[in-house]
C-alpha cells in the first residue's frame, strides 16, 4: 500500500486497500498517514510537554541510548489567526468542560511528577529487561487539587489490554476510536503506551498507534513519540518506514520537531536497521535545518562510519570537525572513536585518546576498559589485556561481566582452563552472576585439550544446574570438545539434544560437527549432516566446504572430493591454496604422487600461488617412494619462491634431504671415480672362476666341516 505524506497539524484518515480480505491472517501497513486538506479554521496546534518518562537502565553499547540532560520546555507562539477565530476545537473544548469547576488546560493529562525533577529523554532502551520506573508522588495541581497517579495509569493500562487482546483483522487505532479517555490521555500517557509496546515487541502495534495519536484532536504526536518510536522501527528491521515518517514530520510548522534528540533517535533506528547511507543523509538534513549536533550524534555517526567500513583515520576527522561544531568530549564520542581505531588493531593510539580524556577530567568507564582489553585480547596479548583490567580496578572502575569474559576468552583461546576456573570464581565472588558466555568460555577452554572433554561436559551440566539456558555457542563448544576426543557419537548426541531444546543450530555448529565425522572417517555421515544444512537454509563457509573436502579425500574418494570442488564452486567458494593443498595431500597419502604436477598446473591456471605447505607436502610425497630427483627439484622451487616454512618444519626437512644427499653424493662419487680409472686404464680386470654345470661359482661356495667330511668318506 502506498506511504503518502503526513502532517501532523492536519488530522489523520485511516484507509484501507479494497483488495483486503478479513479472512487473511496479515495486517496490511498502516497507511502513515494519509491526510485530507483542511481549512485554515480548522487547523490545530499542539504543545509538546517535555515531562520525563521512565529512563532505561545503561546501555552496554559504545554510546548511550538516551540523554541525561534536561530538556527545556518551549511553548510555542499562538498564531494571530488561530486566537481570533472562535471555531478553534480546542477553545470549544475547553469552554465546553464542565466536569471540572476549575480546569488546569496546561496539565490536562499529564503524568504528575515530583517537584523540581530533571526531564530526561531516551533513544531507545537496548536491553530486553528495562523496567518501567515507579510512577511518582502525587503533587497538587496550579489550580491546588491533588491529581492522582492511579487515573493516570489506569489509561495507559486500559490501552495496553486492548493492545494485548485485539481481535483478528482488527488493528489498534480501529479498535481504540470507539474508546473515550475524556482528559486522562495526553502526550505522556502516549509516549509510554508506545515504549511499553516497543518493548513487548509489538512494533505494528505502535505504528497503528502512532497514527491514531495523529488523528486525535489535539493531535497528540510529539517529538517525545517520535524518540520512542524511531528505534523501535529501526531494531526490527523498518528503516523504509520510519525514513517516511520521519520526512512527512511538520518540521516547517512546529519547531519543536527540530530538536536533536529527534534525529538522534532516527538516526539510531536506521543504523539498527543497517541503513547507513539513509542515516548519513539525516545527519545532513540535521546540518542543513541548521540544528546544532551533540554529543551522542556525534557518537552515533562515528559507530556509523565504522560499520560502513570507513577508517579510523576517517572517524579522527569528523571527531575534530564535531569538536570545532562545539561538541565537547564526552564518554559517548570517544568511546565510539576508541572502539574505530581498535578494530583496525590502533591500540596504542586508542590509549593514547583514553589518556587525553581523562587530562579533561573525564574519568573511563567501564566501556572504554571493556573496547581496549578486547582488542588486546583479539591480538593475543593477554597479558597486556590483564594489565589493562588491573589498571581498571586500581582506578575505582568496577568490572563487569563482560569484563571477565573477556579474559575468559581469551584464556579460553590459549587453553587454560585452570585460568578460566579462577577467573570464574572470582567473578563469583565479587557479586557478579556468571553468564551464559562465561561457562561458554569455559567449555571451549576444556574442549580444545585432548583427553578433557569430560570436563567440559561437566561445565555444560553446572551451567544447566545454575538455571542458565545453553545458548547456540555453547553446544558447539561441547561439541567441538568431542570432535577433538574423536567421540562422533558423542558429538551427534549433543546436537540431537539441542534441537530437542528448541536451540536452532548455527553454521558454527554444524561445522564442528562434520569435523567430529571427518576425524571419524564416516563420509556418509558427512553426506547426511551437508543435507541437513541445506534443508535448513544454512550457507555453508570455506571452512566447512574444506571439512567436507578433506574428509572425502582422506578416505580415497576422488571423485566425490572432486563433487564438492565443484559445487562449491557454484555457491562462490572458489578453491583457494588450502583447497589444493588438502587435494595434494590426500592424493600424497594415496600413493598417487604421479597426479600432484597436474594439480599444481591447475593452481596455476586459477591464479593461485604455492605455499611453503604445499611444496613441503609435495617433497615429502616423493622422498615417501625414494623419487629424490623430484624432491630436491621441488625444494629448489620453494627456495626460489621465498616460501620457506617455519624454523622446525624447515630444519625437519633439510636432515631429511641432507642424508640422502650424502647417500646420492657418494653413489655419484664411486661412479665418476670409476669412469676416470676405466678411461685411464688403471682398473683391473677381474678374473672369473670356470663353472661347471652344478656350480655357478665354485669360489664363492661356502663348507661347512660337516659336508667335508661327507665328501672324504
Amino acid at each position: 500500500m502506498a506511504v503518502e505524506p503526513l502532517n501532523l497539524h492536519r488530522r489523520f484518515s485511516i484507509s484501507s486497500s479494497p483488495s483486503y480480505s478479513l479472512h487473511s491472517p496479515h495486517f496490511p501497513i498502516p497507511n502513515l498517514f494519509k491526510i485530507p486538506k483542511l481549512s485554515k479554521n480548522q487547523r490545530t496546534t499542539f504543545s509538546v510537554c517535555c515531562s520525563s518518562t521512565p529512563p532505561p537502565p545503561p546501555s552496554s553499547p559504545i554510546f548511550l541510548p538516551f540523554l541525561q540532560t534536561p530538556a527545556r520546555k518551549q511553548t510555542p507562539k499562538p498564531d494571530p489567526e488561530i486566537e481570533t477565530e472562535n471555531n478553534d476545537p480546542i477553545v470549544k473544548f475547553f469552554k465546553t468542560r464542565t466536569s471540572d469547576p476549575d480546569p488546569d488546560p496546561t496539565r490536562e493529562g499529564r503524568i504528575p511528577l515530583q517537584k523540581n525533577r530533571k526531564t530526561s529523554w531516551h533513544l531507545a532502551s537496548t536491553f530486553e529487561n528495562t523496567e518501567p520506573e515507579p510512577v511518582a508522588k502525587t503533587e497538587e495541581g496550579i489550580s491546588g487539587k491533588a491529581e492522582t497517579a492511579p487515573e493516570v495509569e489506569g489509561v495507559v493500562v486500559q490501552i495496553l489490554k486492548i493492545a494485548r487482546a485485539l481481535p483478528e483483522n482488527v488493528t489498534l487505532g480501529e479498535a481504540l476510536e470507539s474508546c473515550d479517555f475524556g482528559g486522562g490521555l495526553g502526550e505522556e500517557e502516549c509516549v509510554e503506551v508506545l515504549r511499553v509496546l516497543a518493548e513487548e515487541g509489538n512494533v505494528m502495534g505502535c505504528m497503528y498507534f502512532f497514527e491514531w495519536m495523529g488523528l486525535k484532536e489535539p493531535c497528540l504526536v510529539s517529538p517525545k513519540a517520535c524518540s520512542v518510536l524511531f528505534p523501535a522501527l529501526g531494531k526490527v528491521g523498518k528503516g523504509a518506514e520510519l525514513m517516511v515518517v520521519l520526512k512527512n514530520l511538520p518540521f516547517k510548522q512546529n519547531k519543536l520537531f527540530k530538536d536533536v534528540r529527534v534525529y538522534n533517535a532516527a538516526m539510531s533506528g536506521l543504523l539498527y536497521s543497517g541503513r547507513y547511507d539513509d542515516a548519513w543523509n539525516v545527519y545532513e538534513l540535521m546540518e542543513t535545518s541548521n540544528v546544532k549536533p551533540d554529543h551522542v550524534t556525534s557518537s552515533i555517526m562515528i559507530t556509523i562510519m565504522r560499520k560502513r567500513g570507513d577508517s579510523a583515520k576517517e572517524a579522527w576527522e569528523f571527531f575534530e570537525k564535531m569538536n570545532e561544531k562545539g561538541v565537547k568530549w564526552s564518554l559517548e564520542n570517544v568511546g565510539a572513536l576508541i572502539k574505530s581505531f581498535c578494530d583496525e588493531g590502533l591500540k596504542k593510539e586508542a590509549l593514547i585518546i583514553q589518556t587525553e580524556l581523562e587530562k579533561r577530567d573525564i574519568k573511563s568507564n567501564a566501556v572504554i576498559y571493556n573496547t581496549i582489553m578486547d582488542a588486546y585480547s583479539k591480538s593475543n596479548q593477554v597479558e597486556e589485556a590483564e594489565g589493562i583490567f588491573v589498571e581498571m580496578k586500581a582506578k575505582g572502575v568496577s568490572p563487569t561481566s563482560a569484563s571477565y569474559n573477556i579474559l575468559m576468552d581469551a584464556y579460553s583461546r590459549r587453553m587454560e582452563p585452570e585460568i578460566v576456573e579462577k577467573l570464574l570464581e572470582e567473578m563469583e565472588a565479587s557479586g557478579l552472576e556468571p553468564n551464559v558466555r562465561s561457562y561458554t568460555c569455559l567449555i571451549s577452554a576444556y574442549g580444545r585439550q585432548k583427553k578433557t572433554s569430560d570436563k567440559a561436559a561437566d561445565a555444560f551440566l553446572r551451567m544447566k544446574k545454575a538455571g542458565i539456558k545453553p545458548s547456540s555457542h555453547s553446544y558447539t563448544a561441547l561439541i567441538h570438545a568431542y570432535s577433538v576426543d574423536n567421540w562422533h557419537e558423542k558429538a551427534y548426541i549433543t546436537f540431537e539434544n539441542m534441537l530437542r531444546d528448541g536451540v536452532k543450530p548455527s553454521i558454527e555448529t554444524y561445522t564442528a560437527l562434520l569435523d567430529a565425522f571427518r576425524r571419524a572417517g564416516e563420509t556418509e555421515m558427512l553426506m547426511k549432516i551437508w543435507k541437513m544444512m541445506t534443508r535448513d537454509k544454512i550457507k555453508g563457509t570455506r571452512v566447512t566446504f574444506n571439512i567436507i573436502l578433506d574428509g572425502f579425500a582422506k578416505k580415497g574418494q576422488y571423485v566425490e572430493a572432486r563433487d564438492v570442488v565443484c559445487e562449491f564452486g557454484k555457491k562462490g567458494l572458489n578453491p583457494n591454496v588450502m583447497t589444493y593443498n588438502m587435494l595434494i595431500n590426500a592424493y600424497a597419502r594415496g600413493g598417487q604422487e604421479s597426479k600432484l604436477p597436474q594439480l599444481l598446473k591447475e593452481m596455476a591456471a586459477l591464479n593461485l600461488k604455492p605455499d611453503s605447505v604445499t611444496y613441503s607436502t609435495m617433497i615429502y610425497a616423493f622422498v615417501r617412494v625414494r623419487d629424490f630427483k623430484r624432491a630436491f627439484f621441488y625444494h629448489k622451487q620453494m627456495a626460489k619462491s621465498g616460501q620457506i616454512p617455519d624454523a622446525r618444519s624447515y630444519q625437519k626437512l633439510r636432515a631429511i634431504l641432507e642424508v640422502k644427499a650424502k647417500i646420492k653424493n657418494r653413489k655419484d662419487k664411486s661412479a665418476i671415480i670409476g669412469i676416470v680409472k676405466s678411461s685411464m686404464g688403471l682398473l683391473k680386470e677381474q678374473k672369473k672362476g670356470k663353472k661347471d654345470e652344478f656350480w655357478k661359482n665354485r669360489k664363492n661356495r661356502s663348507r661347512t666341516p660337516g659336508s667335508a667330511a661327507q665328501g672324504s668318506r
